[in-house]
């Protein structure tokens, strides 16, 4: 039976706007099993993103407690939640979030060196993974030198530099037209599965949420839904 590598009991979150206090999360009760793709929908001020930034450990929860990979992660302190972030979770954004002054191939191994590995094995495998991503030919290009759809895909294979057992995507085909949109998505689904990651994915994209093997559905910072796809 697979375990969960994200359980949330009670997650609420909300701001102080100095005049009154706004709900974002109401009593999030979540368990995320090893291998799901789940997609988090909902109408824009649902929430989800908010969610998807305590699953990252980037925020805290106003009350409750969040469980990744049986770790509490709830009240860590910044330093831990960095190394936390490091060695578990891989983050593919809409606006790809590349470092200017890096080549792609610098881009990839950002991770490795951020965490201390220089070594001949994780520059390997940052060119492995430009291999995967179609993007062979364009190591040394700095960020302008690539179109949006190749810019997306250094960003996924920096993702999976350090083979992490979460993978987080906030709308990963946002700023992309429909073929390079399914191009990356066709990317992301086949990566997640070699590399046998958990996927969470913000979209409000229904086309893309139907690949999914579970899609969550927030409304007014609640879940409403939770839809589970039968195996095969």
């Amino acid at each position: 039976m697979a375990k969960s590598i994200l359980s949330l009991r009670g997650v609420t979150k909300s701001i102080d706007t100095g005049t009154h206090r706004v709900q974002i999360l109401r009593g999030i009760e979540l368990d995320i099993q090893e291998g799901e793709f789940v997609a988090i929908m909902g109408a824009s001020g649902s929430g989800k993103s908010t969610l998807l930034g305590l699953l990252a450990g980037l925020d805290a929860p106003t009350t409750g407690t969040i469980h990744l990979d049986g770790e509490e992660i709830s009240h860590l302190g910044e330093d831990a939640l960095a190394d936390l972030r490091g060695r578990k979770i891989g983050f593919v954004f809409q606006s790809y979030q590349l470092i200017p002054t890096l080549t792609a191939e610098e881009n990839v191994l950002l991770p490795a060196e951020l965490a201390g590995d220089v070594s001949s094995g994780a520059m390997a495998r940052a060119r492995q993974l430009l291999d995967t991503v179609g993007l062979e030919d364009r190591r040394e290009h700095y960020p302008v030198q690539l179109s949006g759809g190749e810019q997306q895909r250094v960003a996924l294979a920096r993702a999976f530099m350090r083979q992490p057992p979460l993978l987080l995507a906030d709308e990963p085909t946002g700023n992309l037209d429909s073929v390079n949109g399914r191009q990356v998505l066709d990317l992301l689904l086949s990566m997640n599965r070699q590399e046998g990651a958990t996927l969470v994915l913000v979209t409000h994209d229904r086309d893309l949420a139907t690949y999914a093997t579970r899609i969550i559905t927030l409304k007014d910072g609640a879940v409403v839904s939770d839809e589970r796809k039968d195996a095969a």
